[in-house]
């Protein structure tokens, strides 16, 4: 619009003004022409929020147009920044009746005698009309549609009503609309509590939003910042030493980005994004969760390009989820950090020990002090071994779970059977994804051949912690109920007592009862562990599932295990006292049946007493030295015949090591033959050193 038309409008709005204040004949016209005003939708779209336990915004997403838009209400914001707002904009905003007569005379007067636009005369709720219309400010039509849609505000909402609609739609420069919005993004907190600077800084931008941005145009937005400040001395809102002080504040010169905390979670309680939602209030813990981020980004920091992690913390007792990391980096494409690695389906390695070991207490065919043995052992084909390959002999079911040995733990699924281990998982909300989709679970089931979840596995060391009771983990707020047994707490409390006396994960975490698990191929490394509070699990590898060299559970994701309950921020909570019921015997003083274990079908099996090859172990490869190859014998009655491929290399032999020449390299067949002609062999590869 030319200098002349503005001030033809001018003149016109001043006409305009004169009339409304004289009013008395046109009173009635105006009541009508008011009433019959059609406004616009008074519903203002908001992001939707994820907030945490303590209310701290986790994640919002934009609404539907891309812009930054989140809900406020007015005694949630500054009542500083209010009086600076109202002071500039529309001193008599609480008793105008949506156009201010004074302020259009005074508009009027000085664009007729300045011969051009000075004010607009816009009040507040006129500023409103604009934004919920989106109509511009220079035309004189626009101008009387903004009065007309503003005295009909008036008649529609209170004065609250129609300031919470400023603070939600008010420009703060590019895509921030709304004063919570502008205090996140420049700030980076929220708009309850504003320096005087920050203040006025708010109520300059929305004037001129683009060009007085201040992380654009810092020097522009900091003259305008000084006039606000000006005009706040001169209403008495701040005082001259404050507003001086205000000065010397730096304004932001950069937009921070909104908190994005917990996405993987956030994307999953917040579902198809829309606008409008009310906040999603979550059981997360604002502060841990940052801390455990922070772990997360440092842990994968010095280990390649693609490793990944994944965590989660839960209160055991109540089943909430204190913190859940689903990645180390939400954005970061190499290591496909969009996975959600909490629900990733992956092998759990040794984390099924404890609860094969409970149940089997539970079945009454074993006891932490029951003798066990750890040898070399045929089930219907299936031979597992140990991973260092080694075997320890007979040793204590305790020592047996503390050290992961693999075949005490397969020969205990064994005998009571398979099946009952999957109904102990299910129990404890586990989804066991067999190989190949289905299928009957066979024994490699205790030693990791199923596919779990982390969520699952916290799930399961958190039953284990709360005395043998699942409870769903849940991130929203609710009563999880009484749960659901999976195992006595006589149980419970004894594998809790045995996986604490293992030495502290990464030197640390002294009292912590924890797991740690290492899956077939190197692809997963877990660590799982409780205290008497909380439950934490740790899963560390690759998002597409491929094999990370040298990756253990016990050296990379057992420290990290530590340093996650470190960051919890409490002391170690104490495991619970043993229950009253509990058999806390030594292994000589326990009952008959429990001191050594036996399987049930042990009456029709071989003779216990009969030789066992203690070394070489069957199918281990054996170096070829010059002075020979050792050969020991457990168990039987000396003295011990040994032969090479059928062909006798010892005879009456009454120790139970011998030092044997043997010839190859390849493949030969031992057996050992005691006084009373029982009999045992072991086939072994020799190579050359």
């Amino acid at each position: 619009m030319t200098g002349r038309g503005r001030f033809r409008s001018a003149r016109t709005l001043f006409a305009l003004a004169l009339a409304l204040w004289a009013g008395g004949g046109l009173r009635d016209a105006g009541d009508r022409w008011v009433a019959a005003t059609v406004l616009p939708p008074l519903q203002v779209a908001t992001a939707t929020e994820i907030l945490a336990r303590d209310g701290q915004l986790l994640r919002a997403y934009q609404v539907a147009d891309g812009r930054w838009r989140l809900a406020v209400s007015v005694d949630r914001v500054d009542p500083r920044y209010l009086q600076m707002l109202i002071a500039f904009e529309d001193r008599r905003f609480r008793s105008h009746a949506g156009v201010d007569p004074l302020a259009a005379l005074r508009a009027g007067w000085q664009a007729v005698t300045s011969r051009r636009v000075v004010s607009g005369g816009s009040t507040l709720t006129m500023q409103v009309a604009r934004l919920l219309e989106e109509s511009g400010t220079g035309q004189i039509t626009g101008k009387l549609r903004q009065m007309r849609v503003a005295l009909a505000l008036e008649r529609r909402l209170d004065k609250d009503q129609i300031l919470s609609l400023y603070l939600h739609l008010a420009p703060f420069g590019g895509n921030l609309e709304g004063v919570r919005a502008a205090t996140i993004s420049y700030f980076g907190k929220e708009p309850q509590r504003l320096t005087p600077a920050e203040a006025a800084l708010l109520v300059a931008l929305p004037q001129s939003p683009e060009t007085r941005r201040p992380d654009r145009h810092a020097d522009h937005a900091e003259a305008a910042r000084a006039r606000i400040l000006a005009r706040a001395v001169a209403a008495g809102v701040i005082g001259a030493d404050q507003a001086l002080a205000a000065q010397r504040e730096a304004v932001p010169t950069r937009r921070r980005p909104f908190p994005a905390h917990a996405p993987h979670l956030a994307d999953r309680v917040a579902g198809p994004v829309s606008s409008g939602l009310s906040p999603h209030r979550l059981t997360i813990d604002a502060g841990l969760q940052k801390r455990l981020e922070a772990l997360a980004r440092d842990t994968v920091a010095a280990h390649g390009a693609r490793l990944q992690i994944a965590m989660m913390i839960a209160d055991h007792r109540t089943g909430e989820v204190l913190a859940s990391v689903g990645s180390a980096d939400y954005t970061e494409e190499a290591r496909q950090g969009f996975v959600d690695m909490t629900r990733a389906v992956r092998s759990p390695g040794s984390l099924l020990k404890p609860l094969v070991y409970a149940l089997a207490f539970d079945e009454g065919l074993a006891h932490p002090e029951t003798l066990i043995d750890d040898q070399p052992m045929d089930f219907a084909g299936y031979r597992p071994q140990n991973f260092d390959r080694r075997f320890r002999g007979t040793l204590r079911v305790r020592e047996a779970l503390v050290e992961s040995l693999n075949l005490p733990v397969v020969a205990l699924t064994e005998a009571m059977g398979p099946a009952r281990l999957m109904t102990g998982l299910r129990r404890a909300g586990v989804d066991p994804r067999l190989p190949g989709g289905g299928g009957r679970p066979g024994l490699a089931l205790a030693l990791g051949g199923v596919g779990v979840t982390l969520e699952e596995m916290a799930g399961l060391y958190a039953a284990l912690a709360h005395g043998g009771v699942a409870r769903p983990l849940r991130v929203s707020a609710g009563d999880a109920g009484a749960g659901t047994r999976v195992i006595s707490a006589v149980a419970a409390w004894q594998i809790g007592d045995i996986l604490a006396g293992m030495p502290p994960p990464g030197g640390g975490g002294r009292g912590i009862a924890y797991k740690t698990g290492t899956s077939y191929g190197h692809r997963d490394a877990w660590a799982l562990g409780y205290d008497g509070r909380h439950v934490v699990g740790v899963w560390l590898g690759r998002a597409d599932g491929t094999p990370v060299p040298g990756v253990f559970g016990a050296d990379l994701a057992a420290p990290v295990l530590a340093q996650a309950f470190a960051r919890i921020g409490r002391r170690i909570e104490p495991l619970p006292p043993p229950p009253s019921t509990a058999l806390i015997l030594s292994n000589a003083a326990l009952p008959q049946p429990l001191q050594r274990f036996r399987p049930r079908g042990a009456a029709f099996g071989p003779d216990p007493g009969a030789p066992a090859v203690a070394f070489p172990p069957d199918g281990a490869q054996v170096e070829l030295l010059p002075e020979g190859v050792l050969l020991r014998v457990r168990g039987g009655t000396a003295p011990f015949t040994w032969l090479a491929d059928g062909v006798p290399v010892v005879t009456a032999l009454r120790s139970r090591d011998a030092l044997v020449p043997l010839t190859g390299p390849g493949f030969v067949t031992l057996s050992v033959i005691d006084a009373n002609g029982r009999s045992a062999r072991s086939s072994v590869r020799l190579a050359m050193p």
